[in-house]
């Protein structure tokens, strides 16, 4: 049974217009590859599909670039030639912008200021105010925040130096512990000179014996509190 003759238009179904495009495309490259060795000729096929993607076929014998430069030479056209000049203009563009930036670095500089008009100069007053101005706000908020982090850790100090104050008045206050000057059972608060100016450590010894050391004076066992003002 013949089979039926295709109408050539376009598949409207997506799945169908896949299908029929990668089996056609595949005896396209077929004959393309049967051309080349039954006939040594030089053959290359560049396809697009609806989707954008790129398949490609061209003889083992020559390369792609091969293939273009010997097709260049056969018609007498330089493929390249309108891309060479794209590139020159994209080329000489960047330049006369890396050109005008250096140009206006040497000006804030204070350089290259002589053919500037009133007009530009005012410009460039404005745009230096403005620059001066955002450092001097990102100036002012890093000591701040320098401020606020030295202005923590002092009242983390404080608060040491307070609960430590604290403790010691807790201890005086305990009827274990006295206070004398001299020739008593506690020895007298003793000024250590190497300690800074106005700071103190007082030693207190407990009057009750230590009953662990067979009711020996715990007068070894000292009890050092450093005082701040």
């Amino acid at each position: 049974m013949a089979r039926g003759k295709i109408q050539i238009k376009r598949i409207e179904n997506t799945t169908n217009r896949q299908v029929t495009y990668s089996k056609r495309r595949n005896g396209l490259f077929k004959k393309a590859n049967e051309l080349t060795v039954l006939c040594d000729a030089k053959v290359s096929i560049i396809m697009f599909s609806s989707t954008g993607k790129l398949h490609e076929y061209i003889s083992p014998s020559a390369s792609t670039k091969q293939f273009f430069d010997q097709y260049q030479m056969t018609v007498g056209i330089d493929l390249w030639n309108s891309h060479y000049e794209n590139m020159q203009e994209n080329l000489k563009k960047l330049k006369d912008v890396n050109r005008n930036l250096r140009k206006e670095i040497r000006q804030r500089m204070g350089e290259c200021l002589n053919d500037l008009s009133m007009e530009e100069l005012r410009l460039l007053e404005d745009e230096m105010d403005k620059a001066a101005k955002a450092i001097r706000e990102r100036k002012y908020k890093v000591i701040t925040n320098q401020i606020d982090t030295q202005r923590k850790k002092f009242n983390n100090e404080r608060e040491v130096h307070n609960r430590l104050l604290r403790d010691l008045d807790a201890r005086a206050e305990d009827p274990r512990f006295e206070m004398m000057d001299n020739g008593g059972e506690y020895e007298s608060v003793i000024g250590f000179s190497n300690l800074g100016p106005r700071m103190f450590a007082l030693s207190l010894q407990p009057t009750h014996p230590n009953p662990h050391n067979g009711g020996a004076s715990a007068a070894s066992d000292l009890t050092t509190y450093p005082l701040l003002f």
